[in-house]
């Protein structure tokens, strides 16, 4: 019985010198742990950009060897909306109507 109360002691002390610790600490918790994000948030946003233009092109060729007509940005969007008012009306858009 001691040894439980004194492990879980033990351990309420290490907590709690850490809270105390991160609170009083000038700098922020990301420099408390030396964290850096490895991209900025504009670069990620620049590979999303060029993520979906790879795919579309990825997609559009496989349009034309089918023969189909190829897939406008504007077109994908409007995809993309479409099935994100089916989503959120709580119905995907591979259910039956």
């Amino acid at each position: 019985m001691w040894f439980v109360l004194g492990t879980l002691g033990v351990l309420a002390v290490i907590v709690g010198a850490l809270v105390v610790v991160g609170h009083f600490y000038p700098g922020s918790s990301a420099d408390l742990v030396d964290w850096k994000p490895t991209r900025s948030p504009e670069v990620e946003a620049q590979n999303e950009i060029d993520d979906v233009r790879q795919m579309l092109e990825a997609q559009n060729e496989i349009r034309r060897r089918r023969g189909a007509p190829e897939l406008t940005e504007e077109e994908l969007h409007a995809g993309v909306a479409e099935d994100e008012r089916l989503r959120m009306r709580g119905r995907g858009p591979f259910e039956s109507t």
